[in-house]
């Protein structure tokens, strides 16, 4: 294996209603923890791979809390750094049938929001590592942190490390002066592998996609010109992959993705989702799944199949974190999901 991968975001506390509540329908929340960085980290620690989550926390007791879990996965903290600021919150009410699920963050003034370039010591950061992972929400959070992710980026090409980067658009976090487009291309330029859906692409690299998500039904032939099209633009890029949801309901959505490696253009199997427990990390566990795939040397098409079927299992589990292990994955793989009980 070629080193461990590091992931660099911010670990936030999740409160949800329990169930399917509505906020404060009964005087309570669900604490747990997550954030799109952390939740790739726990993935890929739970597929085996050495994962080091790298972020900036204050130093409290809930931020420990925070760590401790990401520990209880197997995830390596010990790079993370305490500075001023707060803990990032997020509130989640989980949508059902065709009441969508819905997310107000708590963001503002956190030390990840605070961070700015030199708070991070990236050469010891790295030592050890062959990939680094980090997504568009990092950026979106403040001008600071948008540089310091510049940066980080930045100094993982200089070390020779593969760069992942999901652009994860976030409508509700780009309030700090600049817009997306402004940002991400500076990221993409660095990068090797790009993870998006449609609208990813369109808002922060500014290229136009002939698809509707909403019509139920998606052209394989527009997503593959799309896919060219991102190649083109950024000749940097060795591999791009475009998850494909389908939105029925907030509880029924169908789920795929395709890939473009440069060479060849490919679909995955569909997987249809009809009774959705939680869709939040679902992305990062697909992200986490195409990372596992290509750090250990697997073919673009048997790379593609894992991460949707991780991914597509990631509906089933409650919280961020995906909890999944490869032999489940391949379970899916096999059996196609049939649900029977395992005895």
């Amino acid at each position: 294996m070629p080193g461990k991968v590091v992931t660099f975001g911010e670990v936030m506390l999740r409160l949800a209603p329990p169930g399917f509540e509505r906020f404060l329908q009964t005087p309570q929340f669900v604490a747990t923890f997550g954030g799109a960085e952390a939740n790739v980290a726990v993935a890929l620690a739970s597929f085996g791979l050495p994962a080091s989550f790298v972020t900036v926390l204050p130093d409290n007791a809930i931020a420990d809390a925070a760590v401790a879990e990401l520990r209880r996965f197997g995830v390596d903290t010990s790079r993370i750094i305490r500075a001023n600021g707060r803990l990032g919150v997020y509130y989640l009410e989980a949508g059902a049938n065709q009441r969508p699920s819905r997310i107000v963050y708590d963001r503002d003034h956190s030390a990840m929001a605070l961070a700015q370039p030199g708070d991070i010591s990236w050469t010891v950061i790295f030592e050890g590592a062959g990939w680094f992972h980090i997504s568009g929400i990092t950026p979106a959070l403040s001008s600071s942190a948008a540089d310091l992710a510049v940066e980080s980026i930045h100094k993982a090409h200089d070390a020779g490390l593969t760069v992942s980067c999901d652009l994860n658009y976030r409508k509700n976090l780009w309030k700090w002066g600049k817009i997306a487009r402004e940002v991400m291309p500076e990221l993409v330029k660095l990068t090797d592998v790009l993870i998006a859906n449609e609208e990813d692409i369109q808002v922060s690299l500014g290229l136009e996609a002939q698809v509707d998500v909403r019509s139920g039904q998606l052209d394989p032939e527009q997503y593959e010109k799309l896919a060219d099209r991102v190649l083109s633009a950024y000749p940097n890029l060795r591999t791009i992959a475009i998850t494909l949801r389908e939105s029925v309901s907030a509880s029924h959505n169908r789920w795929s993705a395709c890939l473009h490696d440069g060479k060849k253009f490919l679909t995955s199997r569909r997987y249809d989702i009809t009774h959705i427990v939680d869709r939040v990390g679902a992305g990062d566990c697909f992200a986490a799944g195409l990372i596992y795939g290509m750090f250990g040397g697997f073919g673009s098409q048997e790379t593609l199949e894992f991460a949707v079927a991780a991914s597509g299992l990631k509906h089933s589990i409650p919280s961020d974190f995906s909890r999944l292990s490869v032999a489940e994955v391949n379970a899916l793989l096999k059996e196609g999901g049939s649900g029977r009980v395992q005895r």
